[in-house]
């Protein structure tokens, strides 16, 4: 009997075990995005080999995204900084190395529209080179699919070296639907080439490669700049970087000894676009001290409200969370750069 009872307690104690193991970490299929870090800009980008040693700081500010287990699930109700998703509203179709590639892809977009922002805003020479386009997705059904890979480069189609996306398109448009293409492509710096047929479109009547594509480009300036965000990815980092580089480029301390954050992509006429989880950069960016936000002051537009009715722009998503939270850090609204520039200038 005493054996038998040492048994069941035994067994009784590994169930529980198991279970709250489980509890603490099984995936369940979700995952949350939640506050990330708010970074100083400044590690990421030399000019002329230097960083910028001014007091202060400019921060990018970033999400986190944590993957749902029962305990983070229910930890996370009730939090309006804390979102659940599930896989494919995050990643769509993509696995998870293919979705990290394209945010790669987004961050290396962003710095490149910074530095011809920047550049732009201070009169200041640079160049724009073509790489080629950029694969951000393969159809199942394309006879590329184990061939070519997101991430991938594409330089030439049967030999023939196009200027942008809407020239290789218009490339394949003309081929015959039986025809067979040759691809030069680059993977990781290597040159590659593949062959393949075209497949139907799905929703057209056109015949493809199957692949979703974006122009991929590198600029550089005089004097030279080199933005290395490491790990981080995502497109919403452009305006932080861009005021980053303006100011190096220019010697102007915009900082003034600040704690400056913000938010949103921007583009290489210096349009500043909205970003997703603006809440969790509010939050991180006050975590971290600062004293001004840039968020994004998007125009919500009749389409939008059509299509959107509750539609509420990132600047007022912004103010709303910074209420929340009870900071004294300023929600300032930029549509531009030149917003940006001009409010740091004028509160020195």
């Amino acid at each position: 009997m005493r054996f038998n009872k040492t048994r069941n307690k035994i067994f009784g104690a590994i169930f529980i075990f198991i279970v709250v193991v489980a509890f603490f970490f099984t995936p369940t299929g979700y995952y949350l995005e939640v506050p990330g870090s708010a970074e100083d800009t400044s590690q990421f980008v030399k000019v002329d080999g230097k960083h910028d040693t001014k007091k202060g700081s400019l921060l990018l500010t970033t999400v986190g995204i944590v993957t749902g287990t029962p305990f983070t699930m229910l930890k996370s109700l009730g939090n309006d900084f804390e979102t659940v998703y599930s896989q494919e509203e995050l990643m769509g179709n993509e696995s998870n190395q293919e979705y990290m590639q394209v945010q790669q892809y987004y961050m290396k977009s962003a710095t490149n529209n910074a530095i011809q922002a920047a550049y732009s805003k201070a009169k200041k020479p640079f160049t724009k080179k073509y790489l080629g386009v950029y694969i951000m997705d393969i159809t199942d059904n394309s006879d590329f699919k184990n061939k070519l890979a997101v991430g991938d480069t594409i330089t030439a189609i049967n030999d023939f070296k196009f200027k942008n996306a809407d020239q290789f398109i218009n490339y394949v448009k003309k081929l015959n639907k039986h025809s067979t293409v040759r691809i030069d492509f680059t993977r990781d710096g290597k040159k590659k080439t593949a062959s393949g047929k075209l497949v139907k479109l799905a929703g057209t009547k056109r015949h493809g490669l199957g692949i979703t594509l974006t122009d991929n480009t590198e600029a550089k300036g005089t004097p030279a700049t080199n933005i290395n965000a490491g790990d981080i990815g995502g497109p919403s980092a452009g305006l932080m970087f861009t005021l980053q580089v303006y100011s190096q480029i220019t010697n102007q301390n915009l900082k003034a000894g600040r704690t400056i954050a913000g938010t949103g992509t921007i583009a290489p006429d210096g349009t500043v676009g909205p970003i997703g989880g603006i809440e969790k950069k509010v939050y991180a960016a006050s975590a971290m001290g600062a004293t001004v936000f840039f968020a994004p002051d998007d125009p919500v537009t009749k389409l939008i409200k059509k299509y959107e009715p509750g539609y509420v722009n990132n600047y007022n998503l912004a103010k709303r969370a910074a209420k929340k939270i009870h900071t004294k850090m300023k929600i300032v609204p930029v549509k531009n750069l030149d917003d940006a520039i001009n409010y740091l200038e004028k509160t020195k």
